[in-house]
Order: structure tokens, then C-alpha cells, then sequence
């Protein structure tokens, strides 16, 4: 089974890319679809709404700024009773709140309690207003401990910090992390993927492509082709099968979505 776990419907430069991403979904048996920023989020939640209906394979995240949305048990419960909307998506750096502000708290107690997943998109590319600081993936330690049944997912490794994204996998069952295949830095790729094996925590990762910025099968093709192209080097190699892993993992199953 293959699970794209990082997809999304708008591109800043292209707009709305609902007949694109239908194609994607033809490649791959799942994909999620996060809510992005461009634009009010009551027109891009509703939108993604909509686009779920019309597409089995497509699982939604809604995006949902704390501090300033309606985050009350009723408004979190109607989210999860949208047609296979399956979680919610915070931009804390991009929208300057703290992981474990108080609202932010309020938001996950109650996500937690109705069985939504928050997926954690503070990662690059950043615009220059971006909060670094709110980026940093060790924050959310205090919100897997409070929030236990909590199931997090940390986006792209949570770059540029991913050495504690590493860690917090093999701290807490309930975090995963995307790792979100970038064909144009295969060094990067593989130093992820590297660190990854030698922590221990190669169960904990999530396929992603990125879409639109890169094509589920031209990402597959990336992290197979690690250990041909390191063939005549001496640099460690991660053994293809613990690769093919990552792109066969069944999310859904992983994640706890029926």
C-alpha cells in the first residue's frame, strides 16, 4: 500500500490544482491533503470539504490557527464529522503562535478527545515572517506528554531541526514524522533517511511527496535509488528493504484511520 502523507491543493503560483491532484491520486492508494494559507481558512477548509467528497482516496487536515478560530468542542466535532476529514493542520512559525499556548493546549484537548490527528506544518520553505522559534519540533514533548492519545504528525522531519524531530520519535508512540521526499536534494534525503535507521525510529516515518512541488513516483524513485547511487562510495547505506518500508507503510492502519 502506498500512502502519500503530504499532498496539497493549492500551489501560491498555479492556484487551485484540483484536476492535478486527482491525477496524483490515480498513482497512490491514499493521499493526504493538508489545508494550506492562501486565503481565508473558512474558503480553503470548505474547499478541501468539497474536494473530499468527490475523492475517495483523499483524507483531509483542515487548517485551524488557536488563537484566533473558533475552537470550541462543537466547531472540533463538526470538523471530524466532515467526509473523511481525518485531522487538523497547524502553522505555528507561519502564524506566530507558540505550540503550547494556552489556546493551543485548549485545541488539543479537545482533538484529542474526538480522535482528530494534528499534523504539524512548521517547515520550510518559510516566508520571512515566520517565527523560527515556533518551529522547533522538541515544543511539542510537553503537548505528547499532556496529550497522550494524541496522534502527532511532524512535518517534512521538521526541518531544520530535524536531529530533534529524531529524537522525539524515540521518545513518544504517538508522533510521527512525514518524510517528504525532495528529488532536487538527494543529500539532504539521505542524511534524513540515514539518521533515521541508525536512531531506530524508521517505523515512525511517513511517506510524503510535497505534491505539487514533486510527483509521488518521481519521490519513490529517489529514495530507491540511494544505495545504486552509493554503490562505488564507502558512505553507510540503509538497507532497500527498510527504504521499500517507508513507501509500503499502511498509514491509515499506522495512524489508527479506519
Amino acid at each position: 500500500m502506498i500512502v502519500d502523507c503530504h499532498t496539497h491543493l493549492h500551489c501560491p503560483e498555479r492556484g487551485v490544482l484540483t484536476d492535478e491532484h486527482r491525477r496524483l491520486c490515480s498513482q497512490v492508494d491514499a493521499c493526504f491533503v493538508l489545508a494550506g494559507l492562501d486565503g481565508g481558512r473558512d474558503q480553503i477548509n470548505t474547499e478541501l470539504a468539497a474536494y473530499l467528497r468527490q475523492t475517495s482516496k483523499a483524507y483531509g487536515f483542515a487548517a485551524v490557527n488557536p488563537l484566533h478560530d473558533d475552537i470550541s468542542a462543537k466547531r472540533i466535532k463538526a470538523l471530524k464529522n466532515t467526509e473523511r476529514m481525518i485531522g487538523c493542520v497547524l502553522y505555528c512559525a507561519e502564524d506566530g503562535f507558540h505550540p503550547t499556548h494556552s489556546r493551543a493546549l485548549q485545541f488539543y484537548e479537545t482533538a484529542e478527545q474526538v480522535g482528530l490527528i494534528v499534523y504539524l506544518h512548521s517547515c520550510p520553505p518559510f516566508a520571512p515572517s515566520a517565527v523560527l522559534d515556533y518551529a522547533q519540533p522538541w515544543l511539542l514533548d510537553e503537548v505528547a506528554r499532556l496529550f497522550p492519545g494524541l496522534r502527532l504528525i511532524i512535518g517534512r522531519m521538521g526541518l531544520p531541526f530535524h536531529d530533534q524531530t529524531l529524537c522525539l520519535l524515540s521518545k513518544h508512540p504517538n508522533i510521527f514524522a512525514d518524510l517528504t521526499i525532495h528529488p532536487q536534494k538527494i543529500w539532504q534525503v539521505y542524511n534524513l533517511v540515514m539518521g533515521a535507521y541508525e536512531a531506530g525510529v524508521m517505523d515512525r516515518l511517513l511517506f510524503g511527496s510535497g505534491f505539487p512541488f514533486a510527483e509521488p513516483g518521481q519521490c519513490i524513485e529517489t529514495l530507491l535509488g540511494f544505495n545504486k547511487m552509493l554503490a562505488d562510495t564507502h558512505l553507510p547505506q540503509v538497507p532497500r528493504e527498510k527504504m521499500r518500508s517507508i513507501v509500503e507503510r499502511d498509514s491509515l492502519a499506522a495512524l489508527g484511520i479506519k
